[in-house]
């Protein structure tokens, strides 16, 4: 069972890696109180939208004629998010909303959009529901909202009860949480995307049953998500535990807990001392080397320095000369990138016969 603590840690990360978030338990357990605290540590204005009592219109919007067409108006709720700037959007009881009133959230959580209103992007979306056996009149989850969520299940002890009656029931410091750059999370999916490569099957896995397919599973969609979670818990030094939540919370137990054990064998040297090193070891395997020339392509991303991508050619080139498939994907990628006034380095001249092929050569 993972312990209360790392739920919150874990319920952190993703508010500030801009992960939509939905917490399982039971009525009673102090969710609602938590979302809460988080909203106060962040100062950031919380808005509290309970399911049960809100129709379609409260997220598709209510359609208005002006002389210019109709105007789908969004409610007061999504109003004052949007004049604030930032804030954290509480869908509360998630599983006493009807289907029709789901789908209606669908574009809420993924797209921040209400009727015709686009929320900003410092808007944050927490929801929180009762496993529909102990809800009021509870619904399953419908597939399509439940893989744009990472599913965290709220765990209660009695230690941490007693802890907050005496001093509240706070969150993890979140005020302190850093949220992950843009070559944190480059680097994340160039390692979820090397595991994919080798299990091409967990890329989509929709469950059969309503109740698997209402939890958390397998897509395109909720392996970025997976991404995001574990570049937010690489950012802040979390534990493992931590991560993981995340990471299963997003595509599920089985393919999570598989993409965990590879990514703990990866054990790959820092992209920037391959760069620097042109005799530095590189991994045997073709999995764990689509892995490093992703991170190392990610690293050059982020520097944006015209040496960087020079040299990253080199490595490319280092492992063309064995693995020339791996070394097409990173070159594809890598050519992209290419800064403006980079010289076009010797190394090329090596892959011309790859660069060709992918189409990246005339």
């Amino acid at each position: 069972m993972i312990k209360n603590e790392t739920v919150r840690s874990a319920l952190s990360l993703a508010v500030r890696a801009n992960l939509p978030v939905l917490l399982w338990g039971a009525p009673g357990t102090g969710k609602t109180s938590a979302v809460m605290a988080l909203a106060e540590q962040l100062e950031m204005p919380i808005e509290v939208v309970i399911g049960s009592i809100r129709e379609p219109s409260d997220f598709s919007g209510l359609p208005v004629i002006r002389d210019d067409g109709t105007w789908f108006a969004p409610p007061r709720w999504a109003e004052r998010l949007s004049v604030s700037g930032s804030g954290l959007l509480f869908l509360d009881e998630l599983t006493t909303a009807p289907p029709a009133v789901q789908a209606a959230m669908l574009r809420v959580v993924l797209e921040r959009a209400v009727g015709d209103l686009v929320l900003p992007e410092g808007v944050r979306v927490v929801a929180a529901a009762n496993p529909p056996g102990l809800a009021a009149d509870g619904w399953e989850l419908s597939a399509p909202l439940a893989n744009r969520l990472v599913h965290l299940d709220w765990q209660i002890e009695a230690a941490g009860v007693a802890e907050g009656f005496a001093h509240g029931f706070a969150v993890a410091d979140a005020a302190s949480v850093a949220a992950p750059t843009s070559g944190q999370i480059a680097r994340a999916k160039a390692q979820i995307g090397a595991f994919l490569r080798i299990r091409p099957e967990l890329v989509l896995a929709v469950p059969e049953s309503p109740e698997g397919a209402g939890r958390s599973w397998p897509s395109p969609r909720s392996w970025e998500m997976a991404a995001r979670g574990l570049a937010a818990g690489v950012a802040n030094a979390s534990d493992e535990a931590t991560i993981a939540a995340l990471v299963i919370g997003a595509v599920g137990e089985a393919a999570g807990f598989e993409a965990l054990s590879w990514l703990r064998t990866l054990d790959l040297p820092d992209p920037e001392s391959v760069l620097n090193d042109p005799h530095a070891p590189l991994p045997d395997r073709p999995d764990h080397l689509h892995a490093l020339l992703g991170a190392v392509v990610a690293h050059v991303h982020a520097d944006a320095s015209e040496s960087a991508w020079e040299r990253a050619w080199d490595v490319i080139a280092r492992v063309a000369k064995t693995t020339p498939d791996v070394a097409a994907t990173s070159a594809r990628t890598l050519a992209s990138q290419r800064p403006a006034g980079a010289n076009l380095p010797t190394a090329m001249l090596v892959l011309a016969p790859i660069l060709r092929t992918a189409g990246l050569m005339p």
